[in-house]
């Protein structure tokens, strides 16, 4: 799941609308909503974005936070280390291979980490 699919069905459920009303109400097919929200559909484009916004009537900072959320949520990412010094290399690298294997409290950890400002 991705981090806008997460935030989608959490609006989805607290209304208690089905994913084939939703879909209805979005001009799109159950199946489009279904592999958005599990996140196996790349980002969802910026007409489809507001159109959740519209139809939940989030505004301001709800409405920039779903963006903010499709923004991150690639399910397929690429990173591009060229040019970049060897460990950012290696990091890159070492996460593709490990992620998946990681605890959720060590991926919050490493979010957490990379919130923090640099000094």
């Amino acid at each position: 799941m991705t981090p806008f699919g997460q935030r989608l069905r959490a609006l989805r459920e607290k209304q208690g609308i089905s994913l084939t009303e939703l879909a209805t109400a979005l001009h799109v097919s159950p199946a489009y909503l279904s592999a958005l929200e599990h996140g196996k559909r790349g980002r969802p484009s910026a007409g489809l974005i507001h159109q959740v916004n519209e139809h939940f009537g989030l505004i301001w900072d709800d409405a920039e936070e779903l963006v903010r959320l499709a923004r991150l949520s690639h399910p397929r990412v690429v990173v591009d280390t060229a040019g970049l010094s060897p460990q950012a290399t290696e990091l890159a690298n070492r996460l593709a291979r490990t992620i998946r294997d990681l605890p959720e409290e060590r991926v919050a950890a490493l979010l957490a980490l990379l919130e923090r400002p640099l000094d």
